[in-house]
């Protein structure tokens, strides 16, 4: 009889690369998890893992069986949670992974009320800016900001965001303030390196790509907004990383004329899975969290024009630019 613990051994194995991060991500000493793949390959009759002093690779038999082991636990997953549904409750396991800056200063907030309002469910947190594969990497849901490229998935709107030109008052004392986008050829730059062309913006003669003159290239939006903080440069960033800092004055909009090309928050789940009640009700619940307008969208509270609900209904994936 094949056991259940065995098959979530496997799969966190093959899919972390490692028994150490598979008994991390599992909570069990490294032994645990190689007795019970050891035990898995002995009731299969055959090698899943190929284990040597420098690596760990799937077998044939190993690659083959993985898809299968994965919708095993997926089944149970949901089993299990269709009975708490039928008890009015929620529980079981949960797997989202999110961008590590978003996540640090709005997600988790968000994620802790939902978690309270519902005890029954364990939820698994991974912060990551790569784009991780939400499928191949077991996860429920993986929440991106920006466009989704990925057809394998369902995009539902989180909440709406602007990308806005910030820079500290330092900075732009001694440099001088643009006031078009021309000029900001002649400002150093603090850029993102995950996105190609991403200073991008709505012109009066068409959609417009600006590559200032770096002073620092960083995958992380912390980091960025710690040297504008700094005074190095001008950046670009979503609003919820500055709405803080833009309110007390410790950075500042620079307005150069034209609208930065926006990127708005979905939370995704793959196209061949039914939301299960767990990720609805997350769902649900990031959005009163977020609000509408969010927040952190200071021009929308400033704003006395009505504000269009936010849209709630499933969106084919984005195509990215």
């Amino acid at each position: 009889m094949i056991k259940m613990d065995g098959i979530a051994a496997f799969v966190a194995t093959a899919e972390s690369g490692s028994i150490s991060e598979a008994a991390r991500q599992l909570g069990h000493a490294k032994s645990v998890i190689s007795e019970r793949l050891a035990e898995l390959e002995r009731t299969l009759g055959v090698r899943l893992v190929q284990r040597t002093t420098r690596k760990l690779s799937l077998t044939e038999d190993g690659d083959s069986f993985l898809p299968r082991a994965q919708r095993i636990l997926f089944e149970a997953r949901e089993a299990q949670s269709e009975i708490a549904e039928r008890r009015d409750t929620l529980a079981g396991t949960l797997k989202l992974s999110a961008p590590v800056s978003f996540g640090v200063l709005h997600l988790g907030p968000a994620l802790y009320d939902f978690l309270a309002e519902h005890p029954g469910l364990e939820l698994t947190l991974e912060l990551d800016d790569r784009f991780v594969d939400a499928a191949a990497d077991g996860f429920d849901a993986v929440i991106r900001h920006g466009p989704v490229a990925d057809n394998r998935l369902v995009a539902k709107r989180l909440a709406t965001t602007r990308r806005i030109l910030v820079a500290s008052p330092d900075y732009l004392a001694r440099n001088g303030t643009p006031h078009s986008l021309a000029c900001l050829n002649a400002h150093k730059g603090i850029v993102y390196t995950n996105r190609e062309a991403d200073w991008r913006f709505d012109a009066p003669e068409g959609w417009t790509v600006i590559r200032p003159r770096s002073v620092i290239r960083v995958n992380n939006g912390l980091i960025m907004r710690g040297a504008a903080l700094a005074g190095l440069g001008i950046t670009l960033l979503p609003d919820f990383f500055v709405h803080a800092e833009l309110a007390d004055g410790s950075l500042v909009h620079v307005d150069v004329g034209a609208a930065a090309e926006g990127a708005e928050l979905y939370i995704c789940y793959p196209l061949a899975r039914t939301p299960s009640a767990k990720i609805t009700a997350m769902t649900d619940s990031l959005r009163r969290a977020f609000g509408t307008p969010p927040y952190w969208d200071r021009s929308a509270r400033a704003d006395p024009r009505p504000v269009t609900a936010l849209v709630a209904e499933e969106i084919t994936p984005t195509i990215a630019r």
